[in-house]
Parts: C-alpha cells; sequence; structure tokens
C-alpha cells in the first residue's frame, strides 16, 4: 500500500501545501530582512525563529504540527544542532512584499480548505514567529549595549504580516 502524503488529509495540492509550508521559513527570513543588523544578531534571530517553527510541532492544530513537522525534516531539528544559514536578501523590500503576498494567498486558501480554528492557528503561529525573530537581538546601539529591542522597520513588519494575515 502506498502511503498518502500528509498535506491530502488535509485536501491541499502539493503546490497548496508548499506554500504553507514555505510560508514559516520565509517569514523568518522576511522578519530577520526588516532590519539589516549583522551576522551575529541574524544567527539569533534565524535561531529563535527555527525553535517556535520547531515548537510548532507541538501544537493542538493538527495542521500547524504537519507543516512544523515537515519543515524540521526539511530543514534540521534545533533540538539537535540544526541552524540555518544567516540569508541577507539583495532587496529587502522586495522579499518582504512577497512574503505578504503569500502570507495573503495562504489566508485565501486557509479559510476555502480547513475550519477556522485550524486558520487561525496557523495564521497565529506565522505571527509569533516573526514576533519571536524581531525581539530576539536588539538593533543599533553600540557593540551590543543599547539599541532598540525591535525596531521601528521589525516592527513595521510584525504588523503589517499580523494585518495581512487577519491576526
Amino acid at each position: 500500500m502506498i502511503e498518502q502524503p500528509a498535506y491530502t488529509g488535509f485536501g491541499f495540492s502539493d503546490e497548496e501545501w508548499g506554500l504553507l509550508v514555505g510560508l514559516p521559513q520565509a517569514v523568518l527570513t522576511a522578519a530577520s530582512a526588516a532590519e539589516s543588523d549583522g551576522t551575529k544578531r541574524t544567527m539569533a534571530e534565524n535561531a529563535a525563529g527555527l525553535d517556535t517553527i520547531s515548537a510548532g510541532r507541538e501544537s493542538a492544530s493538527p495542521l500547524v504540527a504537519a507543516v512544523a513537522g515537515e519543515i524540521v525534516v526539511r530543514v534540521g531539528d534545533p533540538e539537535a544542532g540544526a541552524e540555518l544559514p544567516a540569508i541577507e536578501p539583495a532587496d529587502p523590500r522586495a522579499m518582504i512584499d512577497d512574503v505578504l503576498a503569500r502570507a495573503g494567498q495562504a489566508t485565501t486558501l486557509l479559510a476555502a480548505k480547513v475550519d477556522e480554528g485550524q486558520a487561525g492557528a496557523y495564521r497565529h503561529w506565522l505571527v509569533e514567529i516573526a514576533e519571536q525573530v524581531v525581539g530576539a537581538a536588539s538593533s543599533g546601539g553600540i557593540l551590543g549595549i543599547g539599541g532598540d529591542v525591535v525596531s521601528d522597520s521589525e516592527r513595521r513588519f510584525r504588523d503589517r504580516l499580523a494585518q495581512v494575515l487577519n491576526d
């Protein structure tokens, strides 16, 4: 007997599942790119984001748990020492706009395919990923002292994401 992929149980196509699985990591990268603050801080942001993604495996939402499990299989488990590379997009604004557009597509997709509880849990999880990333390392300051925990550009991204996701 051939085992069906997890997404078929939720009624998603391969392309739709790809959107849902790719979005959490894209949110992590966009949240980190919202403020350019050096490799060390970017690595801290990546670690916080990957931890939040990984924690999704324990979600009461079967959808969030399945998506998080798939991501951890693909990129590695932070509990086993997996780290994401520091990605600095050439055009952070365009990347952020793309992520926000995909978040809007995911919102529409979820409204059509799953109940509001599942959709809401997924949307809230994405905002939580952004929240953890933008709060993981201070921006500005000198030699790591001072600065803002969450910069204006990071706050703007997080708020725009929450608005697009209706969360």
